[in-house]
């Protein structure tokens, strides 16, 4: 079925039971092609009205899953409450439809031998239909433990939560052994390469499971990645990648699909928007696996037939952030947000990516009107939305502007929230600036810019925007410090005006490898440009050892400088001062001058060991 012609709604029996389960593909595959193309309510009403009772496998759980994805999305509590409500029932939906546990004297002679009770021999002598119950427990299993820890509110009901996820993988391990078993069978039989008698539904479905779970283990730090494989579990980012491919039949950024649309599982859409998270937005904190033309062709082609999708135009807009096209990405961000008015929480992915984007090319007043509408409206993060808003209130200047900043910046600390018992580590920045803007008596250095650097803005600005607009902010920052030496926070501000300073010229000399090349006569430059940026870096690691609140900045210092000789051919040079960010040692020369961690210290040292394996391969 292509997305763009939907035709009449699968037709469906009024009459149901487990074992007639599978004939609801039909009607579940619709409601999903209805959601990757924004129509998200009439893909709700669809399955309400087949399953108003809410008893049919496929759809009950399909239904439950959409609500946790609004419920995500969204994070109201009413969303979440009714979102694991739903969760909840689906699961038990999950559960009817399994096959009978086998009796307990059998389940205990399977830890000895080898007998039909154990993984892969149960999975064999089921039928289809209470394998793909096998499947949806897993899934749903892992939404419940999802929404789950989110609304604990504690490191206990965190712990307890995060027991289903071993839950879930471990279903997932045993389907996939499964599929492997079936496929080498047919492959000795001459009927491979895999077994034709397994669906794509249910092979898209562990396929991607094992493939998301490899995935996600393989971001483990290696001491503790080394500790759970001898439980079983793998963290391979090649296997786990490889998964996610072949439920489209992806193989190289220049060919098609071998799998055409119609003859794709059911989960080929979810597999692609994994791909593209990776390859587009996780690829911020990594390199090994990244594969941006590859994901370009992926999105290509599902833009052919969700040309509407909302979740393919952010996609497209990650992609043209990535390329350094800030303003081709804020034209995908807005199609984003006019394709679809049913669900107003996908709106606020696009506000937020909107606001970074106009940051980058420093339209200051249309990045404000979108942390304004993320403060009035979206619940993920009041006090990063309020500072959003006041840094570029402040950065516009004018009185009636800081009355309003100041209002603000007084009202964030009291705005941070926490996640299972922890704060979010850029809510925990945003509220130390505005104290420490309460401190200094209404003042920040270059809030705006700094904000963008956090949120790595300035790094996809466009050439000519970093040369003629924001190096010249800093420079006019610089001279205002320089005038100012007696003031409070002196030395934090001219660290961070420096530090800015540095990677605008870092940026300039070297670009993101990915980012389209704007000539602006750089070429030249180069090397002048290279030496201002590492002479700026160096003076922030000098003058560092005086800062007061904002230790962060030394820090970045010398992750900046490191990606900045490695640029430059420098490696043992750059390597040397990665490994510093990623030891954990104090690179402040007295002990005293910090206490805890310094700001966004767990996103800086995933930065620096991302930078630190790209050298490695």
């Amino acid at each position: 079925m292509d997305a763009l012609q939907y035709g009449e709604p699968p037709t469906v029996s009024k009459q149901y039971s487990p074992e007639l389960a599978l004939a609801d593909l039909p009607a579940i595959k619709y409601a999903a092609a209805l959601f990757l193309n924004s129509s998200m309510i009439d893909s709700e009403n669809y399955c309400l009205s087949v399953d108003p009772r809410k008893e049919r496998l496929y759809i009950t759980s399909g239904y439950s899953l959409i609500q946790c994805l609004k419920a995500l999305l969204s994070f109201e509590q009413n969303d979440l409450r009714v979102a694991n409500e739903h969760v909840q029932h689906g699961h038990q939906i999950a559960v009817k439809h399994r096959a009978p546990a086998p009796p307990i004297l059998s389940r205990v002679a399977g830890f000895v031998w080898d007998n039909a009770t154990s993984g892969v021999s149960l999975l064999r002598i089921m039928t289809p239909a209470q394998r793909h119950a096998e499947l949806l427990f897993a899934e749903t299993t892992f939404a419940k433990a999802l929404l789950g820890v989110i609304c604990s509110g504690n490191w206990l009901s965190f712990l307890s939560e995060a027991l289903s996820f071993r839950t879930m993988i471990n279903k997932y391990l045993e389907l996939g052994k499964f599929l492997e078993c079936m496929d080498a069978e047919a492959l000795a039989r001459g009927e491979g390469p895999i077994d034709a008698s397994i669906d794509n539904d249910f092979r898209s479905g562990v396929e991607l499971g094992v493939g998301a779970s490899n995935l996600i283990l393989s971001f483990m730090p290696e001491k503790l990645l080394a500790v759970v494989e001898i439980f079983g579990y793998k963290g391979n980012r090649s296997v786990g990648l490889k998964k996610l491919m072949d439920i489209g039949g992806w193989s190289t950024p220049d060919s098609e699909p071998t799998i055409s649309f119609a003859k794709g599982g059911l989960r080929r859409g979810l597999a692609d928007i994994c791909l593209l998270c990776f390859h587009l937005v996780i690829s911020t904190i990594t390199f090994r696996g990244v594969d941006i033309a590859m994901a370009q062709t992926i999105l290509e082609w599902n833009l052919k037939h969700y040309p509407n999708g909302v979740f393919f135009l952010l996609a497209q807009g990650k992609l043209r952030v990535i390329r350094s096209q800030a303003t081709l990405a804020i034209e995908s961000y807005e199609a984003a947000v006019k394709a679809q008015s049913q669900y107003r929480s996908l709106h606020y992915v696009s506000f937020w990516e909107l606001a970074i984007s106009n940051m980058a090319v420093w339209r200051l007043d249309e990045s404000l009107k979108y942390w304004e509408y993320l403060q009035a409206e979206a619940t993920w993060s009041k006090a990063c939305y309020s500072y959003g808003v006041a840094v570029c209130l402040l950065q516009l200047g004018g009185d009636q502007y800081a009355k309003k900043a100041g209002d603000l910046m007084k009202e964030i600390p009291s705005l941070v929230h926490k996640i299972a018992g922890k704060s979010i580590p850029l809510e925990k920045f945003v509220s130390r600036k505005a104290r420490k803007f309460q401190q200094q008596k209404g003042r920040l250095i270059l809030p705006a810019l700094e904000f963008s650097y956090v949120l790595l803005g300035m790094d996809h600005a466009p050439p000519t925007v970093i040369e003629h607009t924001l190096l010249p902010s800093v420079n006019e920052a610089l001279a205002d410090v320089e005038a100012n030496k007696a003031r409070r926070g002196f030395w934090d501000d001219i660290c961070l005006a420096r530090l800015l300073e540095g990677v605008c010229y870092r940026f300039l000399a070297y670009p993101d490898e990915h980012a389209e090349k704007d000539n602006i006569g750089i070429g030249a430059r180069k090397p002048s440009l290279a030496s201002r940026a590492e002479a700026a870096f160096l003076k922030v690691i000098e003058d560092g050892q005086h800062l007061e609140l904002d230790h962060y900045i030394l820090y970045n210092a010398y992750y900046e400088l490191g990606r900045l000789l490695v640029a430059m051919g420098r490696v043992a040079e750059g390597r040397k001062h990665l490994e510093c960010v990623v030891s954990g040692k104090r690179l402040e020369k007295s002990a005293s001058t910090r206490k805890g961690k310094y700001s966004l210290e767990s996103t800086l040292v995933l930065h620096a060991t991302a930078a630190l394996e790209a050298l490695g391969n």
